[in-house]
């Protein structure tokens, strides 16, 4: 069985072909970094845009590498949640068009759940898990059951940690995107040279608005610092908060397994915390490999597999949505 992945939630265009659900016959990822840098952020109306010029080259590049025609495609599946609606809408429309010229069923699948589930592209995890899907435009943790059995335990209250690090790169005049720049820069800084703040928050909630203001207040009083000690410490406040609440959900939870998927889980520090924490307490941490952390066509169509063969279809009327 072959399913086609499609993914156009923000600014990264992903088309994946993958068989029964393990073998990855094709992944491919049109970034637009060039196109947004110059604003220091994505702009929809662009994003979609580029989108539009995209997918169907895409598509065709990915069937020529994997020697499939649209005729060998069984099902489609296409995020349509949560994300930047006209990205989303040009990625559904795009779906909807071929599931209709091919006679094949469709499945609209959920950004996050995506995320949750890339790991398994390369290994299986136990059940149940927590997940933490940590990127640009979300920081989520879930409690996983079993396949598609997700529970909401908490989110981010206003910026997410990558919207944080981008604009915390933005004040130092890192260039865009900032989380890689600050990852980088902070290598070679303190993570103890500025105590800044780490939100509390109820529950299992984030909060990262704060600590972004008080690097802006920072920079304000003091004009003569090593901007790699900034980034550090910066950093090291985000990190401590995404670290401290999974661990607090995975014993709250009593599992040991703990998923850690997104963007922002490529972070060499994140990853080095959490695997630190999971080590010194028992648990067990999966990080996908970085191609998979990040928007990807293959996590899609991985849990568009499933849910077919779940005996979930999806119907033309189906729509986007910017939030879960």
């Amino acid at each position: 069985m072959i399913v086609l992945g499609i993914e156009t939630s923000c600014d990264d265009t992903g088309i994946a072909l993958l068989k029964d659900g393990r073998e990855l016959l094709a992944n491919l990822l049109s970034s637009q970094v060039s196109i947004h840098s110059v604003f220091g952020g994505v702009v929809p109306e662009l994003a979609a845009r580029k989108h539009l010029a995209t997918l169907l080259p895409l598509l065709h590049e990915a069937l020529e590498k994997s020697g499939v025609s649209l005729e060998d495609i069984d099902c489609i599946g296409v995020t349509n949640r949560p994300g930047l609606v006209p990205s989303l809408l040009v990625g559904l429309t795009f779906a909807k068009g071929l599931a209709y010229a091919l006679g094949r069923p469709f499945i609209a699948v959920n950004h996050l759940e995506a995320h949750t589930f890339a790991i398994f592209l390369e290994r299986e995890v136990e059940f149940p898990f927590v997940s933490l899907v940590v990127s640009g435009g979300h920081t989520s943790l879930f409690f996983v059951e079993d396949y598609g059995k997700m529970q909401f335990l908490g989110g981010t209250l206003d910026d997410a940690a990558g919207e944080a690090f981008d604009k915390v790169a933005k004040l130092l005049n890192l260039g865009y995107p900032g989380g890689p720049i600050i990852d980088k820069l902070a290598r070679k800084g303190d993570p103890n040279a500025i105590a800044f703040p780490v939100a509390k928050t109820p529950g299992y909630s984030f909060s990262f608005s704060g600590v972004k203001t008080a690097v802006m207040s920072w920079l304000k009083k003091h004009k003569d610092y090593k901007v790699e000690d900034v980034a550090a410490s910066f950093q090291e406040a985000v990190i401590k908060a995404l670290v401290a609440k999974t661990f607090k959900a995975a014993e709250y939870k009593k599992v040991k397994n703990i998923v850690v998927s997104g963007g922002v889980a490529c972070n060499s520090r994140l990853r080095e915390l959490f695997t630190k924490r999971a080590e010194e307490e028992g648990y067990r941490v999966y990080f996908p490999s970085p191609k998979f952390c990040t928007d990807n066509g293959a996590m899609v169509a991985f849990v568009a597999y499933y849910r077919f063969l779940k005996g979930e279809r999806a119907y033309f009327d189906v729509d986007v949505a910017s939030r879960v």
